[in-house]
């Protein structure tokens, strides 16, 4: 039969309690530099999917494996102050030709179909065509009345963007996947 004193057992619990927080530490370290990591909304540009204020995860390793797409609602530096980050919504890809027409949006001659805006935030604003290119992304806040966004600084590099907007965790009631 083993005996151990009161303090052995408590070192051994001290231990063991000290080595698990440090690999949490380390953990969550290692998933918020190279994973996911929590954002908060500032605006409501991207209205009505995304508020002011709510919480969510961006996948900063998404795009370590697969493409930007179309609809994705990415987190990118500001290409004229890159300590600030925004986040909209891809509109156009590298080599697209995008015309807006009346607040319409047309890729290579073809409407966009966008079921994510609502009719209240559209906007009548209209551009002639622009060729995106190699590289660069053409980025839209879904609130069209007030986002500031490529129809105002132009096409985004990739190399300023740095996350895929995934899960708003809160407010509670809006839990779920970003779409």
């Amino acid at each position: 039969m083993i005996n151990q004193s009161q303090s052995e057992v408590r070192h051994h619990l001290w231990k063991s309690w000290l080595r698990d927080g440090v690999l949490s530490v380390i953990a969550s370290a290692f998933i918020i530099l190279f994973l996911y990591q929590p954002v908060r909304v500032e605006g409501t540009s991207m209205l009505p999917e995304l508020a002011d204020h709510d919480r969510l995860f961006i996948n900063k390793f998404a795009y370590h494996f697969s493409d930007i797409q179309r609809g994705d609602v990415v987190v990118f530096y500001y290409p004229r102050n890159p300590q600030k980050s925004y986040i909209k919504r891809v509109i156009a890809l590298p080599g697209e030709t995008l015309v807006i027409d009346s607040g319409r949006v047309y890729i290579n001659g073809r409407l966009l179909t966008e079921p994510y805006l609502s009719q209240t935030y559209r906007d009548e604003r209209s551009t002639g065509a622009i060729r995106i290119p190699a590289g660069e992304y053409y980025l839209m806040g879904d609130h069209r009345n007030i986002s500031s966004d490529s129809r105002d600084f132009g096409p985004v590099s990739r190399d300023l963007i740095y996350g895929k907007a995934e899960f708003i965790y809160w407010p509670m009631r809006e839990l779920g996947a970003v779409r």
